[in-house]
């Protein structure tokens, strides 16, 4: 019997969300050039948005390393958007203002394949979130993109954030599954690297336009993964859906 054929059927699928499931960058750069068109702004959006989520992974470190206790990323986002006002030399919006802002996290596009592809995925798996966004944020992005997931996990539920293995571990305690039972989606090599070590299944979905025309990372499969697809769809037929 081959190795492949020891393992353990598949019972849920757990997405990275930011990247692999929606397209944060067109979409907060959309959010922003309204602004800057009330504000008379003179900035370049996407420039705005590329640095707002360069300030994403530094602002969870403390979490990680255990000097902060955890931070709902709404708050991390609000952190970060105010220190960029002010380093485009921008004028501080009022406190309605800037949370609708700042709230755009909750309102971020699907791409074109995800919809229809998560919908013939959740017809034979349990379809959850594996994100560092929050539950909130995970729910009105879901509300606002059509987005089918039976439930939200990832950092707020673990209280941390990926790649540390809590995050992963706890997702699939959750769903009362072992982690060989859950193969966790991302466009992300570093995000299945870690959940790999942990025992999950993995698959990889090619995402060349998530920064834009310049990307530099995440360009191709590192590893071979369990599966590795250009789409939802894909992704899909792959599994028999």
């Amino acid at each position: 019997m081959a190795e492949s054929d020891l393992k353990p059927e598949v019972k849920a699928l757990v997405f990275d969300v930011f990247g692999t499931v929606v397209d944060w960058r067109n979409s907060i750069a959309r959010e922003v050039e309204a602004v800057a068109r009330v504000k008379g702004w003179a900035v370049d959006p996407y420039e705005f948005a590329d640095r707002w989520r360069a300030k994403y992974q530094p602002s969870m470190e403390p979490v990680r390393r255990g000097e902060k206790p955890y931070v709902r990323l709404d708050d991390l986002h609000r952190t970060s958007l105010l220190a960029l006002l002010e380093e485009f030399g921008l004028d501080p919006l009022p406190a309605d203002e800037l949370e609708h802002l700042n709230r755009a996290w909750h309102r971020l596009d699907p791409w074109p394949d995800c919809v229809p592809g998560l919908t013939r995925l959740k017809k034979r798996f349990i379809l959850a979130t594996m994100s560092n966004g929050n539950v909130a944020l995970m729910v009105n992005m879901a509300k606002h993109a059509g987005l089918p997931w039976d439930t939200i996990l990832g950092a707020e539920p673990a209280r941390n954030y990926k790649p540390v293995p809590t995050v992963y571990l706890t997702g699939a305690d959750w769903l009362g599954l072992r982690p060989e039972e859950v193969m966790m989606t991302a466009a992300h090599n570093g995000d299945l690297r870690a959940a790999r070590d942990l025992g999950f299944r993995t698959a990889f979905i090619l995402r060349p336009d998530e920064y834009g025309p310049n990307q530099t990372k995440d360009l191709k499969a590192e590893e071979a993964w369990d599966q590795v697809v250009g789409g939802m769809e894909e992704l899909a037929d792959r599994l028999g859906c």
